[in-house]
């Protein structure tokens, strides 16, 4: 599997309300379709887009982050028919799902976290932070 296309169709993120007390920031992926790309470029390919969606939950009731995209893959003729097959059964093998999902986190998650910050809310991952007693407070020029 090779990836030759990433790009988003929608993003939008609505803000409910102040991020105050204890705030869940939950995120979820779906891939909503699978189906053979028409691409000319990559005629005698075998070529599929897969329509996904990322959304990102701040509760209770806080904001809703929302993307919608699409990314192509060329594939050999044997993974697009095992790929198709498995979208009808709402099934995807981990050798598909982890790179893909790995792919949408990344890409949608820069996004957000400018999103996140234009509209101060807090990020829904980590930075790394430095503590004063530890190793990394070093000073190392």
């Amino acid at each position: 599997m090779q990836v030759v296309g990433f790009n988003f169709s929608k993003i939008s993120i609505e803000k409910k309300k102040d991020a105050t007390g204890k705030v869940s920031i939950n995120s979820n992926i779906d891939i909503e379709n699978i189906e053979k790309a028409k691409i000319d470029v990559f005629k005698g390919q075998s070529n599929l887009k897969i329509d996904f969606k990322f959304t990102i939950k701040y509760e209770p009731e806080i904001a809703d982050l929302e993307f919608k995209g699409s990314i192509i893959i060329l594939v050999s003729s044997k993974e697009e028919k095992d790929l198709l097959k498995k979208t009808k059964k709402k099934t995807l093998d981990d050798k598909y799902r982890i790179p893909l999902f790995n792919l949408i986190l990344t890409k949608s998650s820069i996004k957000a976290l400018q999103l996140e910050e234009d509209i101060q809310l807090p990020t829904h991952i980590p930075f790394p932070r430095i503590n004063p007693n530890s190793n990394q407070a070093r000073y190392a020029g």
